[in-house]
């Protein structure tokens, strides 16, 4: 699977990545190589699912809706 990451320099030094396609999957480093690897990391945490996830499945439905 491939992601584009937008990564940006920070005012206090380092890095700020985030998923624009993944709301919430931010992380940071104090190197560029940093940030990319714990990006990395937080897209893994972020794409894994959880036990309430798979708890609620049962009650789960996808309606697509047209405007």
């Amino acid at each position: 699977m491939k992601l584009k990451v937008v990564l940006e320099s920070s005012e206090d030094g380092g890095y700020t990545v985030y998923v624009p396609s993944l709301p919430g999957c931010i992380s940071e480093g104090d190197t560029r190589e940093e940030a990319l690897s714990n990006i990395r990391e937080a897209i893994e945490l972020y794409m894994e699912p959880i036990e309430d996830d798979t708890a609620r499945q049962g009650q789960t439905e996808v309606v697509e809706l047209a405007l």
